[in-house]
């Protein structure tokens, strides 16, 4: 009896120690599957803005995100890498920006549902939007965003020609200007507005016309109609006397025209010019012209007597006496002489000028105006 008794008390103690070892390895076994549990589930998602890549289906302010897939090509269809697009979203604040791809390709995800615009530009293009709505969750494959070709601009500065200016652009016209094409016809300006030239200007011209080879031809015409006629007879005959002639006719025209269209006119601040009138009745164009060999246009644009032209004739006048033979020269009284006929011919060649020149004169024309 005691022996059975002894062994039901042993096997008491063993229960009991079993049943303690059970409970053991299920609280055990319970907080290895409660970390378990709580190693499987999803990462929380990162917030907007800080991780810098929300997937579709995540959510940005509440709302389910999305992405927008899309591409950059030109107006011929070429994708165009390295464009930059620019994604402005009604679910955002603040603007994205990206960089197409290789090929052409560029992406923006986590976009928040609703209306956008993207816009891309590229070097050398112009820029292209696109706009779209993305709904909640979405993927939107845009289409191509089309670069067009980039317009030139010019920019143009109009700056006002200097009377200075205008009045170079006025002799160089001028200075073109030829009877047939042949003989100079520089003194004489067609434009309605004519601005005054500067004493350098109007040396430069009368340089210019007593250079040309026509001033010595018709030197030499007048020194053979002198030959021939035996006109200052104290030349003699023969070749020696036909260069003396042509020295003199030469010397004569050179200083009447310098002083004329150059000395006198920048001394008295005078226009060298025939202003061309060419509209009123014949009458009122004869009187102009005849009038124009005792008055002259002013720098200042107002008429005055024609001090250039009086003081220069009768300067030309006392010099040819010192061109001629001593006993064909007449003091004065041929000084006076060829005074008045200098005087007499411009309005005479001013006359011409406004009836008949005017249509055999090429390159006749207006100069530019400010």
């Amino acid at each position: 009896m005691e022996v059975r008794a002894g062994k039901g008390q042993k096997g008491n103690g063993i229960r009991r120690w079993v049943g303690w070892a059970t409970v053991w390895g299920c609280l055990t076994l319970g907080a290895g599957a409660q970390q378990d549990g709580q190693s499987a589930k999803p990462p929380t998602p990162a917030p907007s803005g800080q991780s810098g890549a929300v997937l579709t289906g995540q959510l940005v302010d509440g709302q389910v995100a999305g992405v927008i897939f899309g591409s950059v090509s030109d107006s011929d269809g070429d994708l165009v890498p390295g464009a930059q697009v620019v994604l402005k979203s009604a679910g955002e604040a603040k603007e994205r920006t990206t960089i197409s791809h290789n090929d052409g390709r560029f992406s923006f995800s986590g976009v928040p549902p609703g209306e956008f615009e993207m816009t891309a530009t590229a070097k050398g293009l112009a820029p292209g939007k696109l706009s779209g709505t993305l709904k909640p969750g979405a993927v939107f494959d845009a289409p191509a965003i089309r670069l067009g070709v980039a317009t030139a601009s010019m920019v143009v500065t109009v700056t006002p020609l200097s009377e200075h200016e205008i009045a170079e652009e006025e002799v160089r016209t001028e200075e073109k200007q030829r009877v047939l094409g042949i003989v100079p016809n520089f003194f004489v300006t067609y434009d309605e507005h004519p601005v005054a030239l500067s004493a350098k200007q109007k040396y430069g011209l009368g340089v210019r016309a007593v250079l040309d080879p026509t001033h010595f031809a018709f030197a030499a015409a007048a020194a053979g109609v002198e030959q021939a006629t035996d006109t200052y007879p104290g030349f003699g005959t023969g070749p020696a006397a036909y260069g003396k002639r042509y020295g003199a006719a030469l010397a004569t025209s050179t200083t009447s025209s310098l002083l004329i269209h150059s000395v006198y006119p920048s001394l008295f601040h005078q226009d060298p010019r025939y202003f061309y009138k060419g509209t009123g009745t014949g009458w009122q164009r004869t009187k102009y012209a005849l009038s124009t060999a005792v008055i002259r246009k002013g720098d200042n644009g107002r008429w005055q007597p024609n001090y250039s032209t009086i003081a220069g004739s009768l300067t030309a006048g006392a010099l040819s006496n010192l061109y001629y033979a001593p006993s064909d020269r007449h003091g004065a009284a041929l000084t006076f002489e060829n005074g008045l006929l200098s005087i007499a011919g411009e309005g005479v060649g001013h006359l011409v000028q406004e009836f008949v020149l005017r249509r055999f004169t090429t390159h006749a024309k207006g100069s530019p105006q400010p």
